[in-house]
């Protein structure tokens, strides 16, 4: 089922630029050329569009908290700057400046986190405080880290390394280094929390197998393989709400879900199966293998999976219950929000029942004759990569601005956090008249 007819072979829609579920996957935000998307994705036959916000173009970071009217906006036209808006009201909270480009967001009721390149800034989210920057991080191009959406623990994990997979797991509460996991062999591509803050899962740049450990004491819990054929790009790992499953999507056409199941010896003595028998044959042979052929016999393998009808575009992915039934949801950089049927108990190949459009097909002509216009007046400048298009330099601060606090010395780092209308009250996050659940 379609909610409109898609284009000919896939591929990136021109409009789009990048996309991101909010913290109880209720809504979908898309950043777009012209500006941002918000919609709401509780039904399975409708996409309802909330809001399109027009306040700055090229907009490559947005990320809304919980169904509030909060959104964080980052734009490419000024990479360094993060705006917050009451998109509800149609008015600017604040807006903060950093000393580089800013790769990623995160949010929670009570932290949040801006993550640059060697460098991570965490707020208080009722004020927008500046309570800590942890300076001089490894190297993060992609700005890889993930908060935990439980803001009763405010779990951050990030990159402890650039040339291993090692996480440091920090409290963002308390303002301190809970510990450090060595999780990968080869630099990491991927984290995320379950919602409850217990369970971290991560992926390498290899992307062969994916782990998941507890959260704060660093154990692995369950590892699961993707593959074995050949390396791949993690784009998106994200945990089901009761923690049951996890789902990963990559730049290939198979996204993966993986069950959270510890198998119970006692079970399989009650069922002895051929396959169990030789199972168990297995698992005494891998004691005299080497260590990588024992892990790999160790290693679970997909529960449920999604052949997508594309490859090689970016897209991320989510599960969510909606209209009482689990689904797998996926957003592509092809302009399409895909949703799927996900059989809890069995598993196997996930059915297809909606693909909807984050684009009107009207704007897509309206796109296709406005560049066909450009070209017959002027010749087009070769494109830019989007490391350089982030790398271009950013408008100068304004006069009215006051220097950043950090316990560390941000300060002296030049951080720059411009004044704003809320710098005598704190922004009311918990007051239902300041920012009230907008209905789906």
């Amino acid at each position: 089922m379609e909610s409109e007819d898609a284009p000919d072979g896939p591929a990136v829609h021109r409009g789009f630029i990048c996309a991101s579920f909010n913290q109880d996957t209720t809504s979908l935000s898309v950043g777009t050329k012209t500006g941002y998307r918000l919609f709401s994705v509780t039904a399975v036959d409708k996409l309802d569009c909330i809001h399109e916000g027009v306040e700055c173009p090229d907009v490559y970071i947005v990320e809304r908290l919980f169904s509030s009217s909060l959104v964080v906006v980052v734009s490419l036209s000024m990479p360094r700057r993060m705006n917050v808006y009451h998109f509800k009201k149609g008015t600017e909270i604040c807006n903060y400046s950093y000393s580089n480009n800013i790769l990623s967001v995160r949010l929670n009721r009570q932290r949040l986190v801006v993550c640059l390149e060697e460098s991570i800034y965490i707020h208080n989210i009722k004020d927008m405080k500046l309570l800590k920057t942890l300076l001089n991080t490894p190297t993060n191009p992609s700005g890889l880290c993930a908060l935990s959406v439980n803001h009763s623990n405010s779990f951050l994990a990030y990159p402890g390394s650039a040339t291993i997979g090692e996480i440091t797991v920090y409290d963002a509460n308390n303002l301190t280094t809970l510990t450090l996991i060595q999780a990968h062999d080869s630099p990491l591509a991927a984290l995320t929390f379950n919602s409850s803050g217990t369970k971290l899962a991560s992926a390498s740049e290899k992307g062969t197998v994916i782990r998941v450990f507890s959260v704060p004491e660093g154990q692995k819990l369950f590892e699961f393989r993707r593959g074995m054929k050949r390396y791949v790009s993690i784009s998106s790992l994200s945990f089901s709400a009761d923690a049951q499953f996890l789902c990963a999507s990559s730049n290939t056409e198979t996204v993966h879900i993986f069950k959270l199941e510890q198998h119970s010896p006692s079970q399989e003595e009650e069922s002895p199966t051929w396959s169990a028998y030789v199972g168990k044959m297995f698992t005494a042979a891998s004691t005299y293998l080497p260590a990588q052929v024992s892990d790999m016999m160790h290693q679970d393998r997909a529960f449920a999976t999604v052949r997508l009808n594309m490859f090689g575009l970016k897209n991320i992915c989510a599960l969510a219950t909606i209209q009482k039934l689990p689904r797998l949801l996926v957003a592509s950089s092809d302009g399409f929000l895909y949703i799927y049927n996900v059989d809890p108990q069995d598993g196997g190949e996930c059915v297809l029942v909606q693909k909807h459009r984050l684009f009107e097909f009207s704007e897509e002509q309206v796109e296709e004759s406005e560049e066909e216009k450009q070209e017959d007046i002027t010749p087009q400048p070769a494109s830019q990569s989007y490391a350089a298009t982030v790398a271009l330099p950013s408008t100068p601060p304004s006069s009215t601005t006051l220097m950043g606090y950090s316990e560390d010395g941000g300060a002296q780092k030049g951080d720059i956090i411009p004044e704003h209308e809320f710098a005598e009250s704190p922004v009311c996050l918990d007051d239902e008249n300041e920012f009230p659940p907008v209905g789906n």
